[in-house]
């Protein structure tokens, strides 16, 4: 068979799968290393174009810097023109043109190929005569050489509007990639090689989404792991303690799989994202065991919910063998950490670090950030950061209390020498009670401040340990600490029970950190000021952040030792973004 017969023959194919609407990506070829498949295109764009959403959004500041530009108001009026000639507008237009699905593939040698099933033929066919003929009248009035070209690919014929694009029409199909041979080398690889769809990994990944999902983004972990930056992240650890200690057994899982699968579910009011992979599950061996549940009842403890809280992490984590395990999890870092063991000696008397400090933390971390609520008779910092803390359940605290306290106590000596030796004002510590329980607290004296409404950013801290019950409480500051042993006291009541099988729960209200940006814009502008070396800083990455904490009502994460899944609620339609000054 000839090489324009097989094209030929593709094209046909195309075309009559389009009609058939079973998926976009069986215009891919199967040798994708990742891929994007929008299944309801509808579903998906639909909040994103309704008109009060589109209205909110054109006021966020990014955008509409780049709406100024000479470029994006040329683009404009292209986009007019073009809902003049099509009957209809842009939104409307959009989703005629794609609710069919989307996909799009990437390939070795930084190969794009992108698919779009039209629920409008016509239409399709009269955009691109439209940009066709644009291309052409546009070269002609400026006198030089038109750039829309064609070739013959068999029976069909593939069109390039400049030297960045081409694109093939098949049926309700349209097929695009940058240049024309990729184009053609995509359409071969089709019609000899099978496509996407077909492919096994990727059934069986479309499969694990789930009917109800609205798209997929697929990951080829075997061509993936043939990176050797990617291969080296996926090891054991990755190298990296605190990734190792907060994404356990993902990474692992990752490295086994063959596939990966992230499922796209839209809600009324948000959507989900779901991961899925084809890994066997990991053994009581696997490096990654320090965070697998010990019993099928067993798993992370809900979050603790204290005022003014901005987000909550919950983990299940056996800290004890999570240290034993250091030279598989992050060899790299084995001989680094002998200067941490050192410092945890001086700190714990000598006790080592693995049996005795750490075996004694029952496989429960709870991690709470909230805004702060400060007295003015104790003063106001100028710029007023969260406050933040770990909880962690002890196996003998009556034991470890003291033990705690005296390295504490080292601690903030330490600290407070070190910031004696730059002439700066150390900690003062106190030994308030609350609720009848004793805890230590180290503050910052305000006797020589001048304004108690500007104090300086450290007034933020005051560094407190609590030890209620069988709880130990590390908290930036004793407002929190206080508020946490309330939490604490409460939950006792009403016992709860963990989450089976989940090592992992992240729960943060959109709300309230949008707040906590809004409240430190300045703080923050002058920070990327300091760390760009820039005279002048307008704050457009932090509005852009405040923007979409804005958009973002909460959000979940829940992790599990081959699980994910990010639930997400959002404002619809988003409240109207809110620029502070910078002072």
């Amino acid at each position: 068979m000839s090489k324009n017969m097989l094209l030929g023959l593709c094209l046909a194919l195309l075309a009559g799968r389009a009609a058939a609407a079973e998926s976009a990506a069986q215009a891919l070829p199967a040798q994708a290393i990742a891929a994007l498949e929008i299944f309801q295109p509808r579903a998906v764009l639909g909040p994103l174009l309704e008109k009060e959403t589109r209205a909110t959004l054109a006021l966020a500041p990014a955008l509409q810097r780049a709406t100024a530009k000479p470029e994006f108001q040329q683009f404009q009026v292209l986009v007019q023109f073009l809902e003049t000639q099509l009957g209809a507008d842009w939104p409307t237009a959009l989703q005629k043109l794609t609710g069919g699905g989307v996909a799009l593939g990437l390939y070795p040698q930084q190969r794009t190929v992108f698919v779009a099933e039209a629920e409008d033929e016509t239409m399709l066919r009269q955009l691109h005569t439209l940009l066709w003929n644009c291309a052409q009248n546009q070269a002609a009035l400026a006198g030089k050489p038109s750039p829309a070209t064609s070739r013959q690919l068999g029976n069909a014929t593939a069109y390039s509007l400049g030297k960045n694009e081409a694109h093939v029409i098949a049926g309700r199909r349209l097929l695009w990639a940058k240049n024309l041979e990729t184009l053609e080398s995509a359409l071969q690889s089709t019609a000899q090689g099978g496509n996407l769809a077909a492919a096994a990994d990727y059934q069986a990944a479309r499969r694990a989404v789930g009917p109800g999902a609205a798209g997929m983004l697929y990951l080829n972990m075997r061509a993936l792991k043939l990176a050797p930056g990617i291969a080296k992240a996926l090891q054991p650890g990755g190298g990296n303690p605190l990734g190792a200690l907060l994404f356990a057994g993902l990474g692992e899982t990752a490295g086994a799989a063959n596939w990966i699968a992230i499922g796209l579910h839209v809600k009324p009011h948000g959507l989900a994202l779901q991961l899925s992979s084809d890994a066997a599950p990991a053994g009581t061996n696997s490096p990654a065991a320090f965070a697998l549940p010990a019993t099928p009842a067993a798993g992370a403890l809900p979050n603790l919910t204290v005022p003014r809280q901005i987000a909550a992490l919950s983990l299940y984590r056996d800290l004890h063998r999570f240290y034993a395990a250091k030279d598989q999890l992050f060899p790299e870092r084995t001989s680094g950490l002998i200067f941490f063991e050192n410092m945890m000696g001086i700190f714990f008397s000598g006790r080592d670090l693995t049996d005795d400090v750490l075996a004694q933390a029952q496989p429960h971390l709870r991690f709470v950030a909230a805004q702060q609520q400060f007295d003015p008779a104790g003063g106001t910092p100028v710029y007023q950061l969260p406050a933040f803390a770990v909880v962690l359940q002890l196996r003998h605290p009556e034991q470890f209390r003291e033990t705690m306290e005296e390295a504490w106590q080292k601690a903030v000596g330490m600290a407070s020498f070190t910031r004696g030796q730059r002439a700066e004002p150390g900690f003062i510590i106190d030994r308030p009670v609350h609720n009848g329980i004793p805890f230590s607290v180290a503050r910052f004296s305000t006797g020589y401040a001048k304004d108690l409404t500007k104090l300086d950013v450290r007034y933020n801290f005051r560094p407190a340990l609590a030890m209620p019950g069988n709880y130990l409480i590390l908290s930036s500051t004793d407002g929190l600490a206080r508020d946490l042993m309330d939490a604490l006291a409460h939950e006792g009541q009403q016992p709860v029970a963990p989450r089976a099988q989940l090592h992992g729960v992240l729960e943060l209200e959109g709300g309230k950190v949008a707040a906590a940006l809004r409240a430190n814009r300045g703080f923050m502008v002058k920070q990327n000021m300091l760390k760009g070396g820039e005279a002048k800083d307008n704050g457009a990455q932090i509005d852009g952040l405040i923007g979409l904490a804005d958009f973002i009502r909460s959000a979940r994460l829940t992790t599990g030792p081959q699980q994910a899944q990010l639930d997400l609620d959002f404002n619809w339609p988003p409240a109207a973004p809110r620029v502070a000054q910078t002072p």
